[in-house]
């Protein structure tokens, strides 16, 4: 044994067999009219009450052949990543409802989100930005006018957060103009998703969101979120099981509705409810179990899987670096595929600058650690070892000139210094902050052309008065 929790392929099957079971009976509650009677038509049967539908497993599995193995997500610096069950793993930040800096704790505001995507701009081991709420905003405008001001800030792969299907179609016409007109399936610069919100169940909101944003070849992120002793059993394999039934349900959704669809398998969202407190843990080891779970099982269907490296701390603090650490680490070597929470604290319900730099060192020494070291006749350096001598220096070595960089992590942030010689804010909060400062005043040239900007800022207009 080596210490780290997989499921065998039979247990992955078992749970993989159960979730189909709940599937046929009692089937799956579909809110919404249209998708349910597609869903009837392509072969599933009605259920018990009203909008169930019975799932048959030859239907599932002629759902999962049509979803494409890898997802594609494009970005406006020519970028494009592909991620796949076997692909490294990618980093996104994540939604939120507060915002936490040194300026202290409040409601994200549209300020807030446009800084928050200059800083994820500038930073090198985060992939995508993922859209949130902001306080000002009219609820039913939240996700474009997001989406304006994180296109207007940064140019990396933007991550929809919906708030309506009407809010889809303006985001594709958004997109539509960053991508100068050109097919969203050739460079999907964004991508959005929706959750399951169970037991067994999906909304008429989220089945709207997947209705009106189909035909557009969009990434999807089809989440099961189930809480482990309250919306799923308590015990972690009902819980998978329960989430495996709402992602499969909501893949053949989008499949019927679109075919070939890019979908992302998410269980790693899931949650354990702490019954001494009635608090949604997402930072316990439990949340970890579930997402490595979540990765072996995306692998089953040959989808991309999708998890959070999240902390339930409050603050910048010892309880922060252990939760953050544990998941990205365990996470990584699962091969998640994408493991969204850059910048969360306080169980997703904040983001911060700050949590998003320390993020950034975060993922630089595990992908480091990940890298792991070469064993070729360079990297043995016998000879260098013979010319150097016993007792000699490796300090002005050719080969020491040569490698280091590569070879030994350099943080940014991470304190290396002597106390004597450490300065007042030889700290690595300090350090964060000071780098968000200096992210935020240096120059800062723009995303957007003033045209491209013009573009966006009328289609949020016309939204955003219901014409």
């Amino acid at each position: 044994m080596n210490g780290t929790f997989y499921l065998d392929d039979d247990q992955i099957g078992k749970i993989d067999a159960a979730a189909r079971a709940l599937l046929q009976e009692p089937g799956i509650l579909l809110e919404d009219e249209q998708i349910y009677s597609l869903v009837l038509k392509s072969g599933a049967k009605p259920g018990a009450k009203p909008l169930v539908a019975r799932l048959p497993s030859a239907l599932i599995d002629d759902c999962l052949a049509r979803a494409p193995r890898e997802v594609r997500f494009a970005d406006r610096r020519g970028g494009l990543q592909v991620v796949g069950p076997d692909s490294p793993s990618r980093f996104w930040t994540g939604a939120a409802l507060f915002y936490l800096d040194k300026r202290g704790f409040r409601s994200i505001r549209q300020q807030d989100l446009a800084d928050f995507a200059r800083i994820i701009d500038a930073l090198e081991q985060v992939d995508v930005i993922v859209g949130t709420s902001t306080e000002e905003t009219p609820p039913h405008q939240r996700d474009f006018v997001g989406f304006r001001i994180m296109a207007q800030n940064t140019s990396k792969h933007l991550r929809a957060l919906s708030f309506s299907p009407r809010g889809g179609e303006a985001m594709i016409e958004m997109a539509r103009v960053l991508a100068g007109g050109g097919s969203l399936k050739q460079a999907p610069l964004f991508s959005m998703g929706f959750t399951a919100h169970g037991p067994l169940r999906w909304t008429a909101l989220a089945l709207g969101v997947y209705r009106m944003t189909a035909g557009h070849g969009i990434p999807v992120t089809v989440n099961g979120e189930p809480m482990a002793g309250a919306s799923a059993p308590v015990t972690l394999a009902g819980a998978a099981v329960v989430g495996t039934a709402e992602i499969l349900a909501g893949i053949l959704v989008n499949q019927l509705l679109e075919p070939g669809r890019p979908c992302l398998f998410n269980l790693g969202f899931a949650h354990v409810m702490d019954m001494r407190q009635g608090f949604a843990v997402t930072g316990g080891p439990e949340n970890v179990l579930l997402a490595v779970t979540g990765a072996q099982l995306a692998r089953h269907y040959g989808l991309p899987s999708v998890s959070w490296m999240c902390t339930d701390s409050l603050h910048y603090d010892a309880q922060n670096a252990l939760e953050k650490m544990l998941a990205a680490v365990t996470h990584t070597q699962a091969g998640v595929s994408t493991i969204w929470g850059v910048g969360q604290v306080e169980s997703e319900k904040t983001i911060s600058p700050v949590q998003a730099v320390i993020d950034d060192e975060i993922i630089a020494a595990v992908r480091r650690y990940l890298r792991g070291f070469s064993t070729d006749e360079e990297s043995l350096a016998v000879e260098e070892v013979r010319r150097v001598g016993i007792c000699g220096s490796f300090l002005d070595s050719d080969h020491t000139f040569a490698h280091f960089r590569g070879e030994v992590f350099l943080p940014e942030l991470l304190v290396r210094a002597q106390r004597m010689s450490a300065g007042e804010r030889a700290d690595l909060v300090s350090r964060a902050e000071d780098r968000v400062d200096a992210i935020l005043t240096a120059g800062h040239k723009p995303v957007l052309d003033e045209a491209s900007e013009r573009e966006l800022l009328s289609i949020e207009k016309r939204y955003a008065s219901g014409s």
